[in-house]
């Protein structure tokens, strides 16, 4: 369904993307992840047309270019690009009428997206005056007045509160289920672990590709989850044999080769520096310890 090989985007001297290449199967939600700048949402407007490959070559929907099939394409974009000072309903109603819908059509439609997305109360409403994550499901609802049979999203859920995030992605699972390939970036581990596949995007290359269980399989090292009342850890435990100390809420992870001999040096460390511990046992490693070690290896 969607195909890139050695794709590479050039903005003169810096390269955005870099022999990027990728397979989506119909039926996926695949999740394009990594951090601020590595390329994620120029990897997108390739697909979707806003922008053409420097190098390389793509197919989608067995399409040689985005353009032949733009019709069958949805995109929500970073920021909310709809108009404010139109309401939730005559933003629908121009975004079907742009695709070419009869009013008869947009309208029927409206009602039907409208209610899935939980908008329809309020329909009458300026999209100015909507909050964060009632503007990204207005943006979701306008993408879908032509039942695209692919949905590109990239962050849509960057500023929007837990509650919306998850309702978001309630939505995204029912259009999937309907049919609609989806194709997301984001920020968020916990919305990488949503997805069927996930690549890991790292200075616009394409650092691992699998589903979330294979790469929390692939990864080398052990974990062992620290709850200790100091704030200067990594400081105490400088003398041990750890490849990493990572903050996870009010825990630390640390990265380990070996989990036995490094849970003894660093309870010797504690000790030695009057810090009790709380607890310290070895943990299954999530995405974020695998992205984290991704990330320090193409440094």
């Amino acid at each position: 369904m969607i195909t890139l090989s050695r794709v590479t985007k050039k903005f003169g001297p810096v390269t955005a993307a870099a022999e990027v290449s990728l397979k989506v199967a119909p039926g996926e939600i695949f999740g394009l992840v990594g951090p601020d700048g590595a390329g994620k949402t120029t990897v997108i407007r390739m697909l979707t047309g806003v922008l053409a490959p420097s190098s390389g070559t793509l197919s989608i929907l067995g399409a040689d270019e985005p353009e032949k099939v733009k019709d069958q394409l949805g995109y929500v974009p970073q920021k909310f690009s709809l108009y404010g000072d139109l309401t939730v309903m005559e933003n629908i109603r121009v975004i079907g009428m742009l695709y070419g819908r009869k009013q008869p059509e947009i309208d029927a439609l409206a009602s039907e997206i409208l209610g899935f997305t939980k908008l329809l109360p309020f329909k009458d409403r300026l999209a100015d005056n909507l909050s964060g994550g009632m503007k990204q499901k207005l943006a979701l609802a306008a993408g879908l007045m032509h039942r695209p049979r692919i949905y590109f999203l990239d962050e849509p859920t960057t500023g929007v509160d837990p509650v919306s995030r998850r309702e978001f992605w309630q939505m995204l699972y029912r259009l999937n289920k309907a049919g609609t390939t989806v194709f997301v970036s984001t920020p968020y581990m916990d919305e990488a672990e949503l997805c069927t596949r996930v690549a890991f995007m790292h200075g616009g290359r394409i650092v691992s590709c699998d589903t979330p269980e294979g790469l929390r399989r692939s990864y080398p090292y052990k974990v062992l989850e620290l709850a200790a009342a100091a704030r200067n850890i990594k400081a105490l435990l400088a003398g041990c044999r750890l490849r990493d100390v990572n903050i996870f809420g009010e825990k630390y992870h640390l990265v380990v080769d070996d989990a036995a001999a490094a849970k003894e040096a660093v309870l010797e460390a504690l000790a030695a520096a009057a810090v009790p511990v709380a607890s310290l046992t070895e943990v299954a490693p999530t995405l974020e310890d695998v992205f984290v070690a991704l990330a320090s290896e193409v440094v």
